[in-house]
């Protein structure tokens, strides 16, 4: 089969209900990884904390980034005012927002995590944070410096809801 563009593989029907998130490689190819319930869990925390600390910007889930390497989507993301403004008629964003938040599932390799942190940098991002299975979070600031607080969320706490 043939690499499909973003927008095609958005618009097939047949792809539209599968209990899974879809990405893309470099090569167009779909790169699909299973939801899992803690995953879900983890994101929906990351989310609600972050609600309640922003108070302007736009949150988002699942937030789709065209990279070099294909599509890469964000669990969860916060963009400024200012991003949302140059971004808003983008279908899929053509920068990373100011923070990317990468959730760890069972099926993700330190190396694929890895470089998503460096895509997301390098497409724009200003902060990108993982979170792993136990709910740990490691703050980057670029993408090889983790703080032990968030610059963007200094309220922010190190661990969310994980695996017990």
């Amino acid at each position: 089969m043939p690499a499909l563009t973003w927008d095609e593989i958005c618009a097939d029907r047949s792809l539209a209900d599968l209990p899974y998130k879809i990405e893309t490689n470099r090569h167009g190819q779909i790169v699909m990884s299973p939801a899992r319930h803690l995953h879900s869990r983890q994101q929906s925390d990351i989310h609600a904390r972050l609600a309640k600390l922003s108070t302007s910007g736009y949150l988002l889930v699942e937030a789709a980034v065209q990279t070099t390497e294909g599509v890469k989507v964000a669990d969860v993301a916060w963009g400024s005012d200012a991003f949302q403004e140059a971004h808003a008629q983008d279908e899929t964003l053509t920068a990373a927002p100011d923070l990317c938040v990468e959730v760890y599932s069972p099926t993700n390799s330190k190396a694929e995590m890895q470089e998503k942190v460096v895509l997301y940098f390098a497409f724009g991002a200003k902060e990108v944070w993982v979170c792993d299975m136990k709910g740990r979070l490691s703050f980057y600031v670029s993408p090889t410096t983790v703080s032990e607080v968030s610059a963007l969320f200094p309220q922010f706490p190190a661990q969310v809801v994980g695996q017990q």
